[in-house]
């Protein structure tokens, strides 16, 4: 059961896979020899009637040969953890590149907790395949070759019976193989659906518990977990049968060979070294073979987990093709969004039509709508997470295309209505604005967002941990901590999520004071969902279907008495 696109992980590690080879051929070779110098001295003494001094220069090289094996063998398996470790890493940085690149929007699809699992568990699933199955089968592919070439030059008659015996084991293994790899495909789908469903719960246990439904997913977990647990025992009865199927045409076939030694023995038909030399082989030229009847479970769940890796690795994603234009240095930023459609490759109707409107430097323009309107698309499309299908998005007259996307991001300040706090400190939360940022510029950026004075107040100030484990805050003060990274970011740029939705009136003055400073000499689009955020902007954008419905100021809107003037009469107050 050799997987083709896990085989092709070992060649690009050539240097570990060879000397797995060579170990493996290093093994077989000190298996001949040792039976070849330990026929010798039971002949000699037995027969010969050879005394110990005479046989003392053959049993240290018997010492020898038996050490060799042995670290050969070590050796043999050290090497496959090396392989398997330099395979991990690489396969979980192609899966983190493979997500990264896909962006927050692609990667929406994928439940959080099934990729956590794939990272972490399936990986790891991965090891075993690579550290004892693949070398097994080296070993397996080597030591018998080894064995039949020796046993060819002294006993042709056992290499024949060697020869008809010794291919009922691969037979076996693979009509068992077969079997066995539907049923270990379902042991992982159910480990992934445990696991996913496991991460929502966790994630939703707030809204379970007031709602009364958390004793439900109890059941529904133990329910799912039973389902696991019988997956993986059919599994594992698959990998003792194939075991007891190895060992029984292993020992079968090495009883074939003894009797007919000696037969042939008694009838002296062979000399006793050579028969002793033969029989002492034969058990090693099956041993290989039962040893990957009992690693054959390890093969199993590294194929398995496997497809799923590769199922994403290989999943069909075209990255937009940005160009490599940079951006002057303290460049002011124009944005002009012309036509812009869009439409999601698995909806039939487009989430934008032809959405045309400017943002200036220095003005604050609010993007209103209802649920659906197409806002957080347009965000994405503006952000490069997303690519246009028809129209252009021109920054200062310039296609947005022929930016580098890591350039133009580093012009966009973002300040989302949910921010994540990461598990790390204070100081490096705020750094995800400037990475290089020392931390005299951390602490200005935090006075500036007004969160210096609770940050200040936590156990280790700004060295304290935050995140999953790390110190709780507040909603306002994670806010805060989002807002401090945009200014210490500094980008021409600022896209707001609505910063203050949630909080208290005293926080929500707070947040809106920082916002004010943080706005100024900016280019500025807020995503819009209190009225005395919109009255102040200096364009207001009124998107519904995927359409601009009307654009101009508070005023301007009230005396058209259109889509915004409707708007306001319909949810006074919150849009």
């Amino acid at each position: 059961m050799i997987d083709k696109r896990l085989l092709r992980e070992a060649r690009r590690h050539s240097q570990w896979f060879l000397l797995i080879i060579l170990l493996g051929l290093a093994v077989g070779i000190c298996a001949t020899l040792q039976a070849d110098y330990l026929s010798r001295i039971i002949s000699g003494v037995f027969l010969e009637g050879l005394r110990l001094q005479d046989v003392r220069d053959w049993l240290s090289i018997l010492l020898v040969i038996a050490g060799g094996r042995v670290l050969s063998g070590w050796f043999l398996e050290l090497a496959g953890h090396q392989l398997a470790f330099e395979i991990k890493r690489d396969l979980r940085q192609r899966l983190l590149d493979k997500i990264l690149r896909m962006g927050p929007v692609a990667g929406a699809s994928e439940q959080t907790g099934e990729l956590t699992n794939l990272l972490l568990e399936g990986i790891e699933n991965i090891e075993p395949y690579f550290a004892r199955y693949l070398p097994q089968v080296c070993v397996t592919a080597l030591i018998p070759l080894t064995i039949l070439v020796s046993v060819f030059l002294r006993d042709k008659i056992t290499m024949v019976i060697l020869l008809i015996t010794a291919p009922l084991i691969p037979v076996f293994m693979i009509l068992i193989g077969k079997l066995a790899e539907k049923k270990s495909k379902q042991q992982w789908e159910y480990l992934s659906r445990v696991s996913g469903h496991f991460f929502d719960v966790l994630e939703g246990l707030t809204t379970l518990k007031l709602f009364g439904r958390s004793r439900e997913q109890i059941k529904v977990i133990a329910a799912m977990s039973q389902g696991f647990s019988a997956a993986t025992l059919s599994v594992l009865k698959i990998a003792f049968l194939s075991a007891l199927v190895l060992e029984l045409v292993a020992t079968i076939s090495t009883a074939l060979v003894a009797v007919g030694i000696g037969l042939r023995l008694l009838y002296s038909q062979i000399y006793f070294k050579e028969a002793l030399f033969v029989l002492l082989l034969t058990p090693d030229f099956f041993l290989p073979l039962r040893q990957l009847g009992s690693q054959f479970h390890a093969g199993l769940s590294g194929v398995s987990a496997a497809e799923r890796i590769y199922g994403l690795l290989n999943r069909d994603f075209t990255p937009a093709k940005f160009g490599d234009r940079t951006f002057a240095e303290e460049a002011d930023c124009t944005v002009a969004v012309e036509a812009v459609s869009f439409c999601y490759p698995d909806r039939d109707k487009a989430a934008l039509k032809r959405v045309s409107f400017v943002l200036k430097p220095g003005e604050k323009t609010a993007l209103i709508g209802p649920s659906g309107a197409g806002k957080s698309t347009l965000v994405n499309l503006l952000i490069g997470f997303l690519v246009q299908q028809e129209g252009s998005i021109k920054v200062n007259g310039v296609r947005l295309q022929d930016f580098s996307l890591l350039e133009w991001q580093k012009q966009i300040a973002l300040v989302p209505q949910t921010p994540h706090l990461f598990c790390c400190s204070v100081a490096d939360n705020i750094r995800m604005g400037d990475e290089t940022a020392t931390l005299a510029a951390v602490v200005t950026a935090a006075q500036a967002a007004g969160a210096h004075d609770f940050i200040q107040a936590l156990p280790a100030r700004y060295d304290t941990i935050l995140g999953d484990g790390g110190q709780a805050l507040s909603g306002g003060e994670v806010k805060r901590i989002a807002l401090a990274r945009a200014f210490l970011k500094n980008a021409p740029l600022l896209i707001l999520d609505e910063a203050t939705t949630g909080l208290d009136p005293y926080n929500e003055k707070l947040l809106d004071e920082s916002v004010d400073r943080l706005m100024q000499d900016k280019t500025v689009l807020i995503i819009a969902h209190r009225l005395s955020t919109v009255r102040s902007a200096d364009q207001i954008v009124v998107l519904a279907g995927g359409q601009v419905q009307e654009s101009g100021t508070h005023h301007e809107l009230i005396e058209q008495k259109g889509a915004y003037y409707t708007m306001l009469n319909g949810f006074q107050g919150s849009l």
